[in-house]
């Protein structure tokens, strides 16, 4: 595997073009994304992720595992470079980092490339708008066990920085497929999959509607919530009731609530 380079200046190419790779428009001519953070890296690795790049920094460490680690990655064909404090400071996007930042390859899914059940548990999510929230969704779909995850209309990148930490590596466990709202329902048509899309529009109260068999949970963006296309074209609509004044809950914890009320049902 050999001494990994270490780098200290700050305006080495290597440095500057992992700080270009926080912008989408360079993730996606490069076709990688940025990894960053002992757990998220962990979780690449075990599903075997193909890491291009491994970067670290002793001096951020914040336990004794790194060295174990950085060596799997670069046994899995990872090359290592060592960073100064200074030097990774600039490249970490978190505000305290642990020392691992990782480079990725991107990938693409196909709706026909997924895997299902018999009985498929897929949730759908158009055109969320927040890093931090569809990470958030992602780990959501994962604790509740969704076969997988549709991103619909896409207004953020899923290989986002903020998409991967919020997932806590998630990102790498749960099929995840971005594709055309009206693509995705003529395939959940096809499939026999039922779509049952959130919004306060509505009577039917999520507990009370039948969320067993094939389903697809349909949720909208946070600002807009649900197109018309969905509300018009979803098998039903349902709501979570609401007590108090505010009309609506935070898209990441109305999905969280309506994917464990299915779990419920399905169990």
């Amino acid at each position: 595997m050999g001494t990994p380079e270490k780098i200290s200046s700050l305006q080495n190419p290597r440095v500057k073009q992992l700080v270009k790779l926080r912008d989408r428009r360079p993730r996606d001519e490069a076709g990688v994304f940025l990894v960053e953070g002992y757990r998220e890296i962990r979780r690449a690795l075990e599903k075997g992720v193909a890491l291009q790049e491994i970067y670290f920094s002793p001096e951020w460490f914040l336990g004794e595992n790194e060295p174990a680690l950085i060596a799997q990655a670069q046994a899995a064909g990872a090359q290592a470079f060592e960073l100064t404090k200074d030097a990774f400071a600039k490249v970490a996007y978190r505000e305290r980092p642990d020392g691992l930042l990782a480079v990725a390859p991107q990938w693409k899914r196909s709706l026909d490339g997924l895997k299902l059940p018999a009985a498929p548990f897929l949730l759908v999510v158009e055109a969320i708008e927040k890093p931090g929230n569809l990470g958030t969704i992602l780990r959501s779909a994962d604790a509740a066990g969704c076969d997988a995850v549709i991103v619909c209309d896409p207004v953020t990148d899923i290989f986002n920085p903020n998409v991967v930490r919020a997932s806590t590596g998630v990102l790498f466990s749960v099929p995840l497929v971005v594709s055309e709202s009206r693509e995705v329902h003529a395939w959940l048509k096809a499939k026999g999959i039922r779509t049952a899309a959130t919004t306060p529009h509505t009577t039917n109260i999520y507990t009370q509607t039948d969320l067993r068999g094939p389903l697809a949970v349909v949720m909208g963006s946070e600002q807009y919530g649900l197109s018309e296309f969905w509300m018009k074209s979803a098998d039903t609509l349902v709501r979570i009731p609401m007590a108090g004044q505010a009309d609506s809950l935070n898209v990441a914890m109305a999905t969280i609530i309506t994917l464990f009320e299915a779990v419920r049902q399905r169990s």
